[in-house]
Order: structure tokens, then C-alpha cells, then sequence
């Protein structure tokens, strides 16, 4: 009976141990499955964060160069405006300085030609006669959009004195045909006093290299150069240097 007794004890112990040992055996497994599943996501949570942070200083430093690139540009549009705009004004100064130099040398060549066959008529003015100076403005103004043409003298090409001459000629004044006699011909007029049909010259006086006839309200007629031709023009654009008056 003891030995009966003894070996049920023996039984239950090792079937006790048995299961003791079954159930000491999980939570070993898990201790050590737990720890490296942890540190596989933690290791995988960094290099995502780096991989993130990564990209977005490259985004950053991408932008950067973008905007340092659009306003790179904006300045050297900005730039070339500029450099255009001063290109396009030094050409037409320069292009200016030309046509006032090509317009003197034509006048002193006008000047140079017609001394020695105007010499016979050099002399003053004669007195007029008869005649007005609304004459001599109806006539000058019919002219409006001749030719200038250096030598000329009518009917539809002049060039700055044979036309100051032709006017004058309708009422009986009889003027030289080159500028710088004309502007020695008649009366000195200040030129805060001039009136309508007042001879107007630039020069000096004797050596004046262009005239025109003065029309009121600030403005005078001329047959200004080739380009021009016969016009009316502003004063104030071109200020005469002395005036004469003949009627």
C-alpha cells in the first residue's frame, strides 16, 4: 500500500514537474524574441527619420537654389534693360551730333559756294517800295513741304536763304542771296522784340550760317535741311542768335 501510495505521489510530482517545465519554457521564448523585434524597429524608425530629414534639406537646398536662380535671372533681365536703354540713348546722341554736324558743314558749304555769285548783290537792302509782310508770310507759308536742296532756288526745292530771298522779293525788297549778308540787310531786332517778318539768323551776325522768317506766337518758317525740307518750327527748340527787320 505505501509502495502504491508512493509511487501515485511520484507520479503527480513528475506530472506536476512535467507541466512545470512546460509552462517555465514560454516566457523564456518570449524574453528572447521580444528584445530583438524592438531594436529591428527602433534601428528601422532612425533610418526612416535620417531618410525624411535627408529629404527635406534636400527639398530646402533645392528651393534655394531656385529662388537664388529666378532672382539671378530677374537681375540680369533688369540688367540687359538697362544696358539696352543706355545703348539706344548713345546712339542717338551720337546719331543727333551727326546730323547737327552734317547740318553745320552744309551750311558753311552753302555759305563757301554762294559767296562769289553773291558778291554783286551783297550790298544793303534796298528800301521797299511797295508790299507787307502778310505778303511775304502768304508766300513763305505756300512753300510749306518743298525740298531743301542746298543751291537751290524755287519753285519747289530751296534751300535756307534763296527762300528768305524769294519771300522778301514779292514786295520789293531786294536781299542778298547768302545768309551771312542777310543778316547784316535791314535793322538789329532784340530778339524779346521781334515781329512777324523779322529776318531771323543763327551765326553771327555777318557770318550767320542759317536764316528763316519769324511768324508769330513763338515760331518761325525756314527750309530747315534735307530732312526737314520747308517747316514750321518752335523757337524754343532752336533759338535764333539776332534778328533783322527789313519791312
Amino acid at each position: 500500500m505505501r509502495a502504491g501510495v508512493a509511487g501515485g505521489v511520484l507520479s503527480t510530482l513528475a506530472v506536476a514537474g512535467a507541466a512545470g517545465s512546460a509552462n517555465a519554457a514560454e516566457p523564456v521564448t518570449q524574453t528572447l524574441e521580444l528584445p530583438t523585434l524592438t531594436a529591428d524597429l527602433a534601428t528601422q524608425a532612425a533610418q526612416a527619420a535620417d531618410a525624411t530629414q535627408q529629404a527635406a534639406a534636400n527639398y530646402q537646398l533645392q528651393a534655394e537654389r531656385d529662388a537664388a536662380a529666378e532672382q539671378a535671372a530677374k537681375e540680369a533681365k533688369a540688367d540687359l534693360a538697362e544696358a539696352r536703354k543706355k545703348a539706344a540713348a548713345k546712339k542717338k546722341a551720337a546719331e543727333d551730333a551727326r546730323t547737327a554736324a552734317a547740318e553745320r558743314a552744309t551750311r558753311n558749304a552753302e555759305r563757301t559756294t554762294l559767296t562769289t555769285t553773291a558778291s554783286a548783290t551783297s550790298a544793303s537792302v534796298s528800301a521797299p517800295a511797295s508790299g507787307s509782310v502778310a505778303s511775304v508770310i502768304a508766300f513763305l507759308k505756300a512753300q510749306v513741304g518743298d525740298a531743301y536742296v542746298m543751291g537751290a532756288s524755287g519753285p519747289n526745292a530751296w534751300d535756307c536763304s534763296s527762300l528768305v530771298q524769294a519771300a522778301f522779293k514779292q514786295v520789293g525788297v531786294d536781299l542778298p542771296r547768302i545768309s551771312q549778308d542777310q543778316s547784316m540787310a535791314g535793322v538789329d531786332i532784340p530778339l524779346s522784340s521781334v515781329q512777324v517778318g523779322d529776318i531771323l539768323y543763327w551765326g553771327g551776325k555777318g557770318s550767320a550760317y542759317h536764316v528763316g522768317v519769324y511768324i508769330g506766337d513763338g515760331q518761325y518758317l525756314d527750309a530747315a535741311n534735307p530732312s526737314k525740307g520747308v517747316v514750321i518750327q518752335d523757337l524754343s527748340g532752336y533759338p535764333a542768335s539776332g534778328a533783322v527787320r527789313v519791312l
